[in-house]
């Protein structure tokens, strides 16, 4: 059994419930027929406040390959969003009626609210810029079945690094393995969040910054492709300059090493030519069908945990959250910039960071 409630965010889960969740994975991908009914009688709550095809899908098929069944939304159009309803009075409803939430949101802390007043466990499916952390998960499985391992990587993160919930969570997990390194491959506009780089040098966590993909390609174990998001951008002009800054191609896949990896969270617009798909080193399709496995070991191992009422009631902090795209700023719910080290102040919801002036 898991020691926590939820799923919101990588560190939610150590590195020895990981690999219970892989070892689980392993036999499901192995001897499906053993889980065919493991969820009958069970539902799953999808709350899907943004568009999704492979994360619903997959939590979807995960669920129906377990005998449990699926209620929910994918369009926040057709539910009590359009008349107010906010996303606690949402977790407090369908935790009454189902026995596990998924949610994908664009406010950044959505599914950590969602968690705080749900009686049921909740999966953060992706919230804003912020968190992925069940794609996080279908990383490192495919690190685990692909390499044999987790650890002793050198991985090129490619593309839009500072809206990049994947990267977000993936750098956040992968600090807890042993000898990892990243090249982080963006333009200016697109580095990596400043929490981000601090957690990376408190970590001791090697890294570099460079801005093309041959700097960093024949070096790394993993190329770990993403796509300019034209949903985070409020300036359109921006990502039309943006978009198609990183193109990998099968002439810069000559400089790679024989066993790279190329991955992506997908969808895919521009990033890879769809030429580096017949590649052997192409893994994100293959990536895709990996998370639907590990999706449903976590299904399984969260239901395990089931009912726990809550009983937390969080009071309001004075020092306010900056984040503009923060639940905490999008609904009413109590401000926690919470103190996480001496001037320094962290979001409860959004992991937006503040540090006072010396």
């Amino acid at each position: 059994m898991l020691k926590t409630h939820s799923l919101i965010e990588p560190q939610d889960l150590t590195v020895e419930e990981i690999e219970q969740l892989f070892a689980l994975a392993d036999d499901i991908k192995n001897r499906p027929h053993l889980y065919q009914n493991a969820c009958a009688g069970k539902l799953m709550g999808t709350l899907f406040y943004e568009p999704s095809t492979r994360t619903r899908l997959s939590f979807e098929s995960a669920m129906n390959r377990l005998g449990g069944r699926v209620v929910g939304f994918s369009d926040p159009g057709s539910s009590s969003v359009t008349k107010g309803e906010t996303v606690a009075d949402t977790a407090r409803m369908v935790s009454g009626y189902a026995d596990i939430i998924v949610m994908r949101h664009s406010w950044e802390g959505a599914p950590k609210v969602a968690s705080l007043y749900s009686d049921i466990p909740v999966i953060n499916a992706g919230d804003g810029g912020h968190n992925h952390p069940t794609q996080t998960l279908t990383d490192l499985y495919t690190f685990h079945t692909v390499f044999g391992r987790t650890n002793n990587l050198n991985i090129a993160l490619c593309g839009d690094l500072k809206f990049g919930r994947t990267v977000h969570s993936l750098i956040q997990a992968m600090s807890r393995y042993e000898n990892v390194s990243f090249s982080l491959i963006s333009p200016k506009e697109l580095r990596l969040p400043q929490y981000l780089i601090d957690f990376l040098d408190k970590n001791k966590i090697p890294y570099k910054e460079v801005d093309k993909i041959e700097d960093a390609i024949a070096e790394c174990d993993v190329l770990y492709m993403t796509r300019v998001q034209q949903e985070r951008f409020a300036d359109k002009a921006e990502y039309e300059r943006l978009k198609d800054c990183y193109i990998l191609d099968t002439e810069k896949m000559k400089l790679a090493k024989q066993d790279m990896i190329v991955m992506h969270p997908l969808p895919r617009v521009n990033e890879i030519s769809t030429e580096v798909d017949y590649d052997p080193r192409a893994k994100y399709f293959r990536q895709a069908r990996y998370g639907m496995f590990i999706r449903m070991a976590l299904i399984l191992k969260l239901l395990e945990v089931g009912y726990q009422p809550q009983k937390i009631r969080l009071q309001p902090t004075e020092r306010h959250c900056k984040n503009a795209r923060c639940i905490c700023n999008m609904q009413q719910e109590p401000q926690q910039m919470l103190k996480v080290a001496e001037g320094v102040y962290r979001c409860l919801y959004c992991d937006y960071t503040e540090k006072d002036e010396e």
